[in-house]
């Protein structure tokens, strides 16, 4: 596992040791050369590691232990070196901007540095090399018993696993058991595959073992159990028929042992279960199995991988994910294991050790065994123990098989990427649910990722290994929080904080002097004003809680890329200068603590992520617009109508140089400038507005202009996942009626009174998610959203529905249906309607029993997620409608907080508001604006109608109108020409004559999902 990561480690260095070889910078003489040498060196090294691993020998005992040591070393002074290079050539490149001057004695003077400093470097692996070969002989002494370990165990399973130490499996059981028997209901009698996927030690093999010798098992005339592990799909196909007694005629030709085992199984009726599959070898398999038969025939197949349960059950079958135990099986479990029989009833299993086993049945074993080695209860203290359970996990005997298993999860993983995602999962606390999105950013900050793409799959790849658990799923099946579970996260501790790859930091001790990535959890702070560490190699620094005047003295760091103070307390103002001065940083999110941004801010030339969610920030400079790196900007805020705008800043906007995606959000009320300048930026792709009524709001052409130049529809975008997310003030929904078809958009929310639909969203191409926020949804509201053929997500949240039939044929594209009201007022759904739905989430406390809801009628469905609210009357009448079902949905519970239009900056579940008391909040207008009196609205000034004889799009805004915009916030005079507009008398544009609208490129850096 070492040699693994430090290869991929080395792979992930060396594009950018190329780039430093390839004339972008200037170099010291002789210095390319060097470099290219040390590049080739570093291939050569991590090939061989590769080779080693691919020939099972990744450990060779202490003389390679001591290579690898020394190699890592390195390869940390290299990227050291890369990095430092970066920061001074970065600071030089802007002090010379404001001296005029190309370069300085200092950066002379460090390119000389770096050039003695990479001579050194070329050294080290001939010096490691000379040491490996002379004691080269004493490298066949040692065996490599630990990878043979690791290797040999890819179950958690005990195959003598005792009656008695299983526990919460009854129902899981008795649900498999009723898939294996045949169904009476009209349905044709055809093979099933039941997968069952979970972690590791998560009990699925001892559920099919219960399954596999049920009454109902028994009773299939051909039986067979076969292990997959370390197997691939023609020794599978052997072993079962060895276990039918069948001989094998070929054993090297897979066709041929499909064609013999399938005409031995015939016409027979069979139960054959596929233990531990870790590849999808059904594709090559399934033809041994006939589907259509004159008896109902099983296969079970038991993995720890989604991917390959999903396709195993593709055609026909049934999936079931293992869950963890609850509270009261997972004590009971765990003092069978741990509390002698004369302590039965004096004590209940500690908290903190329940909480690192997390309802795993391996770990509650484990776990009860150790602390029963040690005397427990009356023996150790558990606190002690859990706080040094990385290390148990790594020397105790007794937890052996608890390690075993998570090694293999962990080395199982393909390649170095995902392997070194998860270690950041260290970084945060076990119990913290972590948002995908700002992890994925954070990978991609530190290099450990290339691309979004990449980030992504990476990421899929944990989720798909149940390596990591989601927390909260969106309505579009994406991942919103996610956490790893107990025993997984102290591997990960262990892992990343022995590879130096983390540090944590507890009070004053640490054990190294350098440091990679620093976090600080809660009652870690650290007392005094300094520290016996180097902070300046630090690439990653989150702080939870107090961090003390030592770690926030950025003064100390020069290489940080990723800063988390999101939840730091001590975080204030003044800090905010020093941390401009972080040439580096891509990532930044700041907290509450926080109230403004200096402008100089501008300095952090490289930033990509600024996330001000979880501050006081009202007010946002400018500069932070024209940061030229900056992809995502979260928080609410204004632009500042008394901001200065020079000249430089005209020129960012109107030459397109922003490359700012993600804009969620800003407030206005038709009077600021940031309309205007969100025109041109040419690359969002996801926005989120806050509308205002104030009393200086006139008219919002501007912001018009501006939303309707977002969805402008291009034909020629095939690929483009815009998102558009408006919050309406009382009377300024009514812009909705402004915006002109054709549009496009892939996500759309509106939050506000709405009384109809906007007609520019019936008429919207691509639009496949929607969401609608009201405190009352109208009946022809709702029936015009049956109109939208490709929407696939749609989730209305409102105090109340109208009256409203979902007819035969509606909604024929969607998936995901989702209601979260105050009052249970469902609509009717006929027969026919939402063939395709395979999730209904009924978010309602005041559900009583099915509503009138005919669950059989939606033929497709997987899912009915309820308020966990309900009474258990009605819960128990959605389980026994879904029992009914032919697909047997799953009936769950979702948390309303996880279902509302907030987003929290730390990924924790907020409170839901009514709708009303959320606009309630919001509003700013006295008297409410009538739906539909757009004419008060134009009489009023609010808007300025357009011209009926005109049946265009609006485009941007002309020249004079920019330039009276830029001039509103203290802007001269545009200097930069722009394209000849025509523009009619009351100030909206009726034709365009300049170029026509940059063409999007498809978004590969990020895929945007709705709020």
């Amino acid at each position: 596992m070492e040699a693994a990561l430090l290869s991929g480690f080395i792979k992930a260095i060396l594009p950018r040791l190329f780039s430093l070889a390839q004339g972008k910078y200037k170099l010291h003489k002789g210095l390319k050369s060097d470099i290219k040498s040390l590049e080739k060196e570093l291939r050569m090294i991590s090939v061989t590691i590769d080779e080693q691993i691919s020939l099972g020998r990744e450990e060779h005992g202490a003389v390679l232990t001591l290579s690898m040591d020394e190699l890592r070393e390195l390869a940390h002074h290299i990227e050291d070196c890369i990095d430092r290079f970066l920061y001074h050539v970065t600071r030089d490149k802007q002090a010379s901007l404001l001296r005029r001057t190309v370069r300085s004695p200092k950066t002379l003077l460090f390119r000389q540095r770096l050039a003695a400093e990479v001579q050194l470097l070329k050294k080290i692996p001939e010096e490691a090399h000379q040491r490996e070969k002379r004691y080269r002989v004493f490298a066949g002494l040692s065996s490599p018993t630990r990878h043979a370990e690791s290797s040999s165990c890819s179950s958690g399973s005990d195959p003598h696993t005792l009656k008695a130490d299983i526990v919460g499996i009854d129902g899981p059981r008795d649900e498999l058991v009723q898939q294996l028997q045949e169904e009476s209901e009209g349905l044709t009698k055809q093979l099933k595959v039941i997968s069952i996927v979970g972690i590791h030690g998560s009990g699925k093999t001892v559920l099919a073992r219960e399954v596999y010798e049920s009454d109902v098992g028994r009773q299939f005339s051909l039986r067979a159990w076969v292990s997959a592990t370390g197997k691939g799909p023609k020794e599978v196909l052997m072993e079962i028929l060895r276990r039918f007694g069948r001989p094998v005629v070929d054993e090297s030709n897979v066709d041929q042992l499909t064609v013999d085992l399938r005409e031995y199984l015939g016409e027979k009726r069979y139960l054959i279960v596929i233990d531990d599959m870790q590849t999808d070898q059904w594709s090559t398999i399934e033809a041994a199995f006939p589907e259509d038969s004159a008896v109902s025939s099983r296969v079970m197949v038991t993995t720890t991988i989604q991917s390959v349960a999903n396709a195993c059950s593709f055609s026909n079958g049934y999936v079931h994910k293992m869950t963890r135990l609850g509270d009261k099986h997972s004590e009971q479990l765990f003092i069978k294991k741990a509390c002698p029989t004369q302590y039965l009833g004096y004590t209940r299993p500690p908290k903190e050790v329940m909480k690192k086993c997390d309802g795993q049945p391996l770990a509650l074993v484990t776990m009860g065994q150790f602390l029963r080695k040690n005397g427990w209860p009356t023996g150790p203290n558990c606190e002690d123990v859990c706080t040094h359970l990385s290390r148990h996990l790594e020397q105790d005997e007794t937890l052996e098989r608890m390690r075993r298993v998570i090694i293999h999860s962990f080395s199982s993983l393909p390649g170095h990427g995902p392997k070194a995602c998860l270690l950041y999962f260290g970084m945060f606390p076990c119990d913290r649910p972590v948002r995908r999105k700002s992890l994925m950013r954070r990978w991609l900050a530190e290099g450990f990722v290339e691309t979004q793409l990449s980030s992504s799959e990476n990421f899929n790849t944990l989720i798909d290994r149940n390596i990591i658990e989601p927390i909260v799923i969106r309505n579009n099946d994406q991942v919103k929080t996610c956490k790893t579970y107990g025993m997984m996260h102290e591997f990960i501790l262990l892992m990343s904080t022995s590879q130096d790859f983390i540090t944590l930091l507890s009070g004053n001790k640490v054990k190294r002097k350098y440091v990679r990535r620093l976090s600080l959890h809660h009652n870690s702070v650290t007392s005094g004003s300094s520290l016996d560490i180097d902070l300046s190699l630090v690439r990653s620094l989150m702080v939870l809680g107090e961090a003390g005047k030592a770690i926030l003295n950025f003064q100390m760091y020069q290489l940080l890329r990723v800063l988390d103070l999101e939840q730091c307390t001590d975080m204030e103002d003044d800090h905010l200068k020093d941390i401009c001065n972080l040439l580096l940083l891509k990532y930044l999110s700041l907290g509450d603590t926080i109230t403004s941004l200096p402008k100089e801010i501008e300095k952090l030339k490289l930033l990509e992520t600024l996330d001000l969610r979880r501050t006081k920030v009202k007010m946002l400079p400018i500069e932070v617009l024209m940061l030229p790196c900056l992809l995502h900007l979260f928080g609410k805020f204004q632009l500042s109508d008394k901001v200065k705008i020079t000249s430089d800043v005209q020129k960012f906007f109107l030459t397109e140089q922003s490359n700012l995606e993600t804009l969620s959000g800003f407030v206005t009320d038709g009077c600021q400038g940031f309309p205007q300048i969100m025109s041109y930026m040419m690359n969002l792709r996801k926005l989120k507005i806050w509308l205002e009524m104030s009393e200086r709001s006139t008219n919002f052409n501007d912001l018009v202009n501006a939303i309707q130049k977002y969805i402008h529809d291009d034909k020629e975008i095939c690929n483009d996942s815009r998102s558009l997310s408006l919050h309406f003030d009382y009377g300024t929904e009514n812009i909705l009626n402004f915006l002109k078809a054709p549009s496009y958009l892939r996500s759309l929310r509106l939050k506000g009174r709405l009384l109809e639909l906007p007609q520019f969203v019936t008429s919207m191409r691509g639009l496949r998610e929607l969401c609608l926020s009201s405190t009352k949804l109208t009946t022809g509201l709702l029936v015009a959203l049956t109109n939208l053929k490709d929407l696939q997500h749609l989730k209305l949240i409102a105090d109340e529905l109208e009256d409203f039939i979902i007819e035969d044929q509606a909604f024929p594209g969607l998936l995901h249906l989702s209601f979260v009201l105050q009052r249970a007022t469902l609509p009717t759904i006929e027969g026919g309607a939402l063939p395709y739905l395979i999730s209904l989430k009924l978010i309602c406390k005041d559900l009583v029993g099915l509503a009138d809801i005919k669950i059989n009628h939606l033929i497709c469905l997987q899912e009915v997620s309820l308020d966990p609210r309900v009474t258990p009357e009605t819960r128990e009448a959605w389980e026994k409608a879904a029992k009914k079902h032919p697909n047997r949905p799953k009936v769950l519970s979702v948390d309303p907080a996880d279902e509302s239009e907030s987003e929290p900056a730390d990924g924790s579940v907020a409170s839901t508001p009514t709708t009303s008391e959320a606009m309630e909040t919001s509003c700013t207008s006295e008297a409410p604006v009538q739906g539909g009196d757009i004419q008060m609205l134009v009489n009023q000034g609010l808007f300025t109608a357009p011209e009926k004889k005109k049946n265009c799009a609006v485009q941007p805004s002309s020249k004079d109108e920019l330039n009276s915009a830029f001039n509103n916030i203290g802007l001269s005079e545009v200097a930069l020409g722009l394209p000849e507009l025509s523009v009619a008398q009351n100030g909206m544009v009726s034709s365009y004559t300049g170029p026509s609208r940059k063409i999007y490129r498809p978004c590969t850096k990020f895929e945007y999902r709705p709020y």
